[in-house]
């Protein structure tokens, strides 16, 4: 997996799936992608295909995820950033895209694909808001929350893919691993 990201991490896991975490050198912040769909895809696609490259035989995973609400909201430079991203994102609907590229250089096969997902949080006032930052969980997460720690308690309602929000599509890497590699990762036909 071209990716250091402990959230993806723990659902591979959950699957019961063997695998060796690669980090990618990709910078994020420099991306000449415009709509939320290329930019995950994009992302996805040059973190895979930089390890797949160094590992031919390898199935390379890549993922990203970015939240989008009138603009792309990554992860918060600060508290302060934190705190205005969340206030922005309270009492509203907002998009989740999460991208995922599966690589293998010797088998020639390069998907990418990506995964829409709203979520609609609650209205929240400003001491929820403080409290919420003071747990340090946003710091490292697009858009300021994660949905699987104690941002649940920001979300009222998904419509979509809640695997995709925590940063990886698992029903869309099955779907792949099924029809690119005939590996289904459920029955674990094929592995």
């Amino acid at each position: 997996m071209a990716s250091s990201s402990p959230r993806r991490s723990e659902l591979l896991e959950m699957l019961k799936i063997s695998f060796e975490k690669r980090p990618s050198s990709i910078d994020e912040k420099n991306t000449f992608y415009e709509k939320p769909e290329q930019i995950v895809m994009g992302l996805s696609f040059e973190k895979a295909f930089q390890i797949a490259h160094l590992e031919p035989d390898a199935i390379v995973i890549g993922s990203d995820t970015i939240v989008y609400l009138d603009e792309v909201l990554g992860k918060p430079e600060n508290k302060s950033d934190a705190y205005h991203m969340l206030r922005k994102l309270s009492g509203r609907t907002h998009d989740v895209y999460t991208g995922i590229a599966v690589i293998c250089e010797s088998r020639k096969i390069k998907r990418v694909d990506y995964v829409k997902t709203e979520v609609v949080f609650n209205e929240l006032s400003d001491a929820e808001i403080q409290a919420y930052i003071d747990t340090g969980e946003p710091l490292d997460k697009a858009g300021a929350y994660g949905i699987q720690g104690q941002g649940a308690l920001l979300v009222k309602q998904i419509r979509g893919d809640y695997f995709s929000v925590m940063g990886l599509p698992l029903s869309k890497l099955n779907k792949i691993m099924i029809d690119e590699f005939r590996i289904n990762l459920l029955t674990r036909e094929g592995l």
